[in-house]
């Protein structure tokens, strides 16, 4: 254990051991998915932005997954370029704080967004008539407000807890730096942190967990009720795409803490799990939501179309040598 006086800001972080003729492919792939989740995302922002017949409830909840999938991505892939190019492990104590800050921003935030869009299905699906008097644009932003600074306040608090603490130790055990990872290096007691953050975990899971089991049965009752065949399939095929990424979330998010609490699961496969989190959904939820979503992935195929008609005129019109 290392003097918590003399203690260096530099830490060191955990890596995946990859031989050197990897080291390439790995570079080339980390900035592959980082370009794809960039340009996905941006493209599913832009068009909800750019097009003011899709500034709907529904539509301005899925523009904060977007927003929030860029926060946690770029978090996480910014510090792991920047390693692979500089092929170094070390990252001072501050920008780690800052890397782990956001990645949690980003993790409490996408459960509160899922979880205000299935009551706006809810609301929608259940309660059409109403939907409009309900879902006021005062409303929604009271939502999405709530969501925000309650995420704020949250992680907030956590990384309050955190940097009060006295650090004697300077070797991460994480590939990217998070909360328990940053615990580790402390030299006193974490109990206060530990309880916090456990309870940031309980009331984020009951209150995503109980609102949408809580939405997604009336939902099916109302579906199955419906003599409308065409409402019933649009009904059921927007939900079943929600509780995806949801499920998904959420599996990947018990794979990792199941990975960290096995001792025989090999270290790679658990560095692995530890960053699909921040790889997977990123990557799936612009390209499940706009493709899905008829009226976004109209605009998107139309906003490339007059792309491409408009390169193609500037190069008819331009004078030739």
């Amino acid at each position: 254990m290392e003097d918590p006086h003399n203690v260096s800001s530099a830490l060191t972080l955990d890596s995946f051991n990859i031989a050197p003729e990897g080291v390439v492919p790995a570079f080339l792939f980390a900035s592959l998915s980082y370009t794809i989740i960039l340009f996905c995302n941006l493209i599913l922002i832009l068009t909800i932005v750019l097009n003011k017949h899709l500034h709907q409830p529904k539509n301005l909840f899925l523009l904060n997954m977007p927003i929030n999938d860029l926060i946690g991505s770029s978090a996480f892939f910014l510090q792991l370029i920047k390693e692979m190019v500089t092929s170094s492990r070390s990252i001072e104590y501050l920008p780690c704080v800052a890397q782990a800050f956001f990645i949690h921003i980003y993790a409490a935030a996408t459960v509160l967004i899922l979880t205000a869009m299935a009551y706006d299905r809810y609301v929608a699906i259940c309660l059409p008539l109403k939907y409009n008097s309900i879902m006021t644009h005062a409303h929604m932003m009271k939502i999405i407000g709530a969501v925000w600074v309650g995420c704020l306040l949250m992680i907030g608090v956590l990384f309050y807890l955190l940097l009060r603490l006295p650090r004697c130790r300077s070797k991460m055990a994480q590939l990217y730096c998070d909360n328990p990872s940053l615990l580790s290096l402390v030299c006193a007691s974490t109990a206060v942190n530990n309880i916090f953050g456990l309870c940031i975990v309980a009331f984020t899971q009951v209150l995503a967990n109980g609102m949408i089991l809580y939405t997604y049965l009336h939902i099916l009752v109302a579906c199955f009720q419906s003599k409308r065949s065409d409402t019933k399939a649009k009904a059921l095929q927007t939900c079943a795409t929600h509780l995806f990424v949801f499920l998904l979330l959420e599996c990947l998010g018990l794979f990792t803490i199941i990975s960290y609490r096995v001792k025989h699961i090999p270290p790679n496969f658990r560095r692995f799990m530890g960053s699909s989190t921040l790889i997977f959904p990123p990557t799936l939820n612009p390209i499940v939501y706009g493709l899905k979503t008829q009226e976004i992935r109209e605009n998107i195929m139309h906003f490339f179309r007059a792309a491409t008609s408009s390169r193609s005129s500037n190069r008819a019109l331009a004078p030739s040598h």
